[in-house]
């Protein structure tokens, strides 16, 4: 494909009038695509490749956003085989497209190094690792003041979140079925301090002015949380359509039903992007080290005053936790939850140590192998 400062490109027999990187840019800025982007993305434009942004992402492929308008892409061969499961492409990548003989059909053969990503381990499962959303500025982490509200969940999203990259914002939806929604706000405010908790009703039309605040212009935006908290009805409420499914509250358990069967990145207006993603009940931590201490900044203060480096915080003069918890000052539920992150993160942590090294065995297997192949092929030649 000719490079992307001529003067056209041709895709599918068409001309696509791309003058200049400035012409380029204005047809996919919306997105966010940037001059720093463009310079990273040279090698792949030498290579005949075009850009794009992942924008949909469902079992059969993904839908890319191009200079060229929404074009349906699947992964190739080869980068399906060397990417591990936290390689493959997800919603909100950069990638590099070639287009394919049919109308408005792509292969995604690479992708741009992500700012952000938002990374948990699959529910049930210590091996298998899923990006939820890559190149995230803002973390909406969406809770609804109901039946819902869990203060231990939002600790862990609130961790992944900070380890991800994003900025993380607590929403809490559905104010007007809340008797007292001040207090349950206040209460998980205290969870972390400094963190913006913002509380919403799409159906009143309260509050939406403030969430959207929180985005600035060209900055993507992910919605966070369990089903039926109201993640669908808040982009409808944005868009000021009905363009996301919604169900209504079960009457039995106050309980959404789950709508969202797929991930999608969603143009606002004010030139903001909101993924949208399918209910999350649970949350894996990976590497997740730095988050979990984002969180727990007080614990963390605790740990360091106590009077031996190696404290257990068991039965150690000294302790430093065990003095909070037995004067009040550290809630025993919130450092049993701490105790319980520290460890799912630590052993995320061994296990992607586990694959790491797996994946080296085999990448040395294959080299010996083929050194042993080249080896016999100039036994037989020399024969």
């Amino acid at each position: 494909m000719p490079s992307l400062l001529r003067d056209a490109i041709r895709v599918n027999g068409r001309d696509i009038v791309a003058a200049t990187n400035r012409d380029f840019l204005d047809l996919i800025g919306q997105y966010g695509w940037s001059t720093s982007l463009a310079a990273a993305f040279e090698p792949h434009e030498r290579a005949g490749h075009t850009p794009g942004r992942i924008i949909l992402h469902q079992r059969d492929g993904y839908v890319v956003a191009t200079d060229n308008g929404e074009i349906r892409a699947k992964v190739s061969g080869r980068l399906r085989h060397e990417a591990g499961e936290i390689g493959h492409p997800a919603v909100g990548d950069w990638v590099a497209l070639s287009f394919g003989a049919q109308e408005r059909t792509a292969t995604i053969h690479a992708f741009l190094p992500r700012r952000t990503a938002f990374v948990r381990r699959a529910a049930n499962s210590m091996r298998k690792l899923q990006i939820l959303a890559a190149n995230v500025d803002v973390a909406f982490i969406v809770t609804s003041l109901n039946g819902d509200l869990n203060l231990r969940r939002i600790q862990r999203y609130l961790a992944a979140a900070w380890e991800s990259g994003a900025r993380p914002v607590v929403v809490l939806t559905k104010s007007d079925l809340c008797a007292d929604p001040e207090d349950q706000a206040a209460s998980v405010a205290a969870l972390e301090p400094g963190c913006p908790v913002l509380m919403v009703s799409a159906r009143q039309g309260v509050g939406l002015d403030a969430l959207l605040a929180q985005v600035g212009r060209g900055e993507t935006c992910v919605l966070i949380g369990s089903s039926g908290v109201g993640k669908s009805t808040l982009v409808n409420a944005f868009l000021n359509e009905d363009r996301m499914a919604t169900q209504a509250i079960r009457e039995t358990d106050d309980q959404g039903r789950h709508t969202t069967s797929h991930r999608e990145l969603i143009l606002l207006p004010g030139g903001r992007l909101i993924l949208d993603t399918p209910g999350i009940r649970e949350v894996g931590l990976i590497d997740a080290e730095e988050g979990v201490s984002a969180v727990f900044e007080d614990v963390e203060s605790l740990l360091q005053a106590c009077r031996f480096t190696n404290c257990s915080h068991a039965n150690e003069p000294g302790c430093a936790v065990k003095a909070a918890v037995q004067s009040g000052a550290l809630d025993p539920a919130r450092w049993a939850h701490y105790q319980k992150l520290t460890l799912e993160a630590a052993a995320a942590q061994h296990e992607q140590e586990r694959a790491a090294k797996a994946v080296e065995r085999r990448r040395l297997g294959a080299l010996q192998k083929a050194y042993r192949a080249t080896k016999r092929n100039d036994r037989g030649a020399a024969d």
